[in-house]
């Protein structure tokens, strides 16, 4: 059964693959060529019923018949014409079905806050994140089924907290709840200021985050970093020389003005994500999200980005959907998320040896024993000098 439905979802991601673009538009191809070849049949037999008309009925005027097979031999090219005009138009209304669609998608909240609840410029100083009974559906029907279901907790500032659980535990969800991007129910409270009161651009861009998928846009390294041009080229080459591209990028022949392809294909994944730290950096917020961001990095891609969000963000709150345990063990909690809910909350030596439901030692465990007395022996480490 399992390797039946494996086949049909190969097949499916086949189709919507570059592999089934392919094929559907070379089987367009092969259609409209067979099309062609039909219209031209039918044309040549439409000018012989014409020509065989007039053998058995002979008009009284022989130029009758030049200027009908003329007519006739004409209309071939004509026939494919209106189909290809035809099939040009169906094209075209698909593009206007798809404007069509978008403008009925239900558009978000306010960009801008209101005058009154706008937060100061220094918002948030502390990076406080409160959680009061929130829960998180992706559609608007309320209806609809929960993928988060009352979430309670509270991060204190500065504090380090990883976020762990299985497959579709709810972990990214969890994320798109701090920048609105889905529909929540409950409140989360940033440094006393509910976020739903907050404008998208003042919330949004008050948050830093690292994804699993590096973004980079078409233009140039400079764009990348900073698309508004706030900062000085200065600035920028400092933050390049921190998360060591400043050798790369100074090498190029136009240094920070050297082209990025589209999606940034032109570098590694290492280095677009170290590009995303850079950005991250610039912004100096107080609050960093870090969605799995070493999932798909070297070691030692792995250890520089670690060691960075040590060193620069050690004065905020960092959250961090973790991929590879060992990467939360030093943090100062972890919280456990399980179908949509959260299971555990607290530092990661607490889990391990006190915590009744040993979820989070459970799947350390899954490491193998070596492993986890290993994760262990970290975990104690930071547990006794937090205590200190």
């Amino acid at each position: 059964m399992e390797q039946q439905e494996q086949q049909s979802v190969a097949g499916a991601g086949g189709v919507h693959g570059e592999d089934g673009y392919s094929y559907i538009a070379l089987a367009i191809q092969q259609f409209c060529i067979s099309l062609a070849y039909y219209l031209d049949c039918f044309c040549t037999l439409y000018i012989v019923v014409i020509i065989v008309n007039y053998f058995i009925n002979p008009p009284s005027n022989s130029g009758e018949v030049g200027l009908a097979i003329t007519q006739a031999m004409g209309m071939t090219g004509m026939v494919q014409w209106g189909m290809r005009q035809s099939a040009e138009l169906e094209n075209t209304m698909t593009a206007v079905e798809r404007v069509v669609e978008y403008d009925e998608i239900e558009p978000e909240c306010e960009y801008q806050s209101q005058p009154n609840k706008k937060p100061p410029t220094t918002w948030p100083e502390e990076g406080q994140i409160i959680a009061d009974d929130l829960s998180l559906r992706y559609f608007p029907d309320p209806q609809s089924k929960y993928v988060l279901k009352s979430l309670n907790f509270e991060i204190k500032p500065k504090e380090k907290v990883g976020i762990v659980g299985r497959t579709g535990a709810g972990k990214s969800s969890l994320i798109t709840t701090l920048f609105r991007i889905s529909y929540n129910d409950g409140t989360i409270t940033i440094d006393s200021r509910n976020t739903s009161e907050i404008g998208l651009r003042h919330l949004r861009s008050n948050i830093s985050i690292i994804p699993q998928e590096p973004v980079l846009f078409f233009g140039t390294m400079r764009y990348n970093l900073d698309p508004f041009e706030e900062y000085s080229d200065a600035k920028l080459w400092d933050t390049l020389e921190e998360v060591k591209l400043k050798p790369i990028i100074s090498d190029l022949p136009s240094g920070l003005q050297s082209k990025i392809s589209e999606g940034g294909t032109n570098y590694s994944v290492a280095q677009r994500q170290l590009v995303c730290l850079a950005r991250a950096i610039l912004r100096e917020n107080r609050i960093l999200v870090m969605d799995e961001a070493t999932a798909n990095v070297d070691p030692q891609t792995d250890s520089l980005i670690q060691a960075t969000i040590r060193s620069k963000f050690r004065e905020c709150t960092v959250l961090t959907i973790a991929h590879r345990l060992h990467t939360i063990m030093d943090l100062d909690k972890v919280l456990v998320m399980d179908a949509g809910q959260l299971v555990e909350f607290g530092s990661p030596y607490e889990l391990l040896t006190e915590c009744e439901t040993k979820i989070f030692h459970g799947m350390v465990s899954e490491t193998g024993q070596f492993t986890f007395e290993s994760l262990l022996k970290v975990a104690e480490k930071v547990s006794r000098r937090t205590v200190t």
